[in-house]
């Protein structure tokens, strides 16, 4: 069904192209010249989260934590605004902080972290959230580095994971597209892998 609306929205893309008119990305040069060098206040900022809208938390916190392995770092509830925040990540529970100060500044100071915000009572909306990428598109996927895609997608596969792209479909082989349970994009890639797919 995604691959199906993929090709659906390339096409609407091909028609919507103005005739004899060629369309490109920017140069290496010209990406590289509208860079520019880090401000020195900036040395010490780091990518510290991606937040999602999830529905219903337990499907969520089952997908994230048994099907993709990470570790929920903290919870806090907002009773009076009437949602929750889940912090997860790829840490070892072993070294997360028993005192909520400490794993408060702790679980703030990991890299890449997943926030998942639950609205109470979207378990019982019918209505999707919207992942962005069927029309309008926006917002596009997380990504995960794994060792192996294809023995990680064998696993996904048995749990009954839903697939966007399996890693031998399409002209990108060796990597694949999965959904959460909200249907959000999930790539997974291996890092040595790369270099024969791009």
């Amino acid at each position: 069904m995604a691959a199906e609306q993929q090709q659906q929205q390339q096409q609407q893309q091909q028609q919507q192209q103005p005739q004899g008119v060629e369309l490109h990305g920017l140069s290496d040069e010209a990406a590289y010249s509208m860079c520019s060098d880090p401000h020195q206040l900036t040395k010490d900022f780091m990518l510290q989260q991606t937040m999602l809208r999830i529905k219903d938390p337990k499907k969520s916190l089952e997908f994230y934590t048994n099907v993709l392995g990470m570790t929920l770092l903290q919870k806090f509830d907002f009773p009076s605004m009437k949602f929750s925040l889940y912090f997860m990540a790829y840490e070892d529970k072993k070294d997360i902080p028993a005192d909520v100060k400490e794993r408060t500044a702790w679980t703030f100071s990991r890299k890449a972290t997943l926030e998942l915000t639950h609205n109470w009572g979207t378990e019982n909306d019918e209505k999707p959230y919207h992942n962005g990428n069927s029309d309008p598109r926006g917002f596009g996927h997380i990504g995960l580095a794994v060792p192996d895609v294809y023995a990680a997608c064998k696993r996904f596969e048995e749990l009954g994971v839903t697939f966007v792209k399996k890693p031998d479909d399409g002209k990108m082989k060796g990597l694949a597209f999965i959904q959460d349970p909200d249907g959000y994009w999930i790539e997974i890639l291996s890092p040595n892998n790369m270099l024969s797919i791009i």
